[in-house]
């Protein structure tokens, strides 16, 4: 006999996903998605960013890979109300169809800072220690080294998180080797093994990795 809850079936898992309901804001923001090719965060991971950041305050808050503006309405509708958003992403054609999104919802322009560009050539520009919160989202086979570039950026208690932490159930399976399968599997690893993380997966959407930056005694 299992001495854990069993699994969960799928009306339940579809239940708890959609638990946290969307608006038409950003129904109109999947749609906008639907047309560029772009394959958002699901509901329940949206719920779960909002919740991170409405947990830590967040006042500042950056997003690798912004997309068509899902993820970052979700972040932003967690914030506090002079919290800046931060999403580069490497398409500025989907950033301006996030600028859309951002403004059907009435978010203030200075809210929502879009950078054009690839996310190892943004991230290393931004400020030490500055941000809340620090969402990945972009090229899964660069996992690692966005690990590298937000805790650079995390003040102590901040946290990071990446979406697409089961990659389609491949990730738990060890006989799938490709290599952005590899790669999520091994920032799993390193994130459970790193001595200043707090780490949890959650089975939300495609799998949510996060992990809490611990304080450190100054030297």
């Amino acid at each position: 006999m299992p001495n854990h809850t069993p699994p969960i079936k799928p009306a339940s898992w579809s239940y708890a996903e959609t638990f946290v309901a969307e608006d038409e804001l950003l129904a109109a923001a999947r749609s906008r998605a639907d047309e560029v090719g772009v394959a958002p965060v699901g509901p329940g991971v949206g719920a779960a960013l909002r919740f991170l950041a409405s947990v830590l305050d967040a006042r500042a808050v950056v997003e690798i890979g912004t997309g068509t503006g899902v993820s970052g309405l979700w972040l932003l509708r967690g914030m506090r109300a002079d919290g800046v958003l931060t999403t580069v992403d490497i398409e500025a054609e989907h950033q301006r169809l996030a600028k859309e999104t951002f403004s059907e919802a009435g978010i203030p322009g200075n809210r929502a800072r879009t950078i054009a560009g690839a996310g190892l050539d943004v991230l290393p520009r931004l400020t030490d220690g500055h941000y809340d919160l620090v969402f990945c989202d972009g090229d899964k086979r660069e996992y690692a080294a966005y690990l590298k570039e937000a805790l650079r950026l995390l003040r102590p208690g901040g946290i990071v998180a990446f979406d697409n932490a089961l990659w389609h159930d491949r990730v738990a399976d060890p006989a799938q080797r490709d290599e952005e399968t590899v790669t999520i599997r091994d920032l799993g690893r390193t994130i459970l093994e790193h001595e200043a993380l707090v780490p949890v997966l959650l089975p939300v959407g495609d799998g949510l990795l996060a992990a809490k930056k611990e304080w450190a005694p100054e030297a």
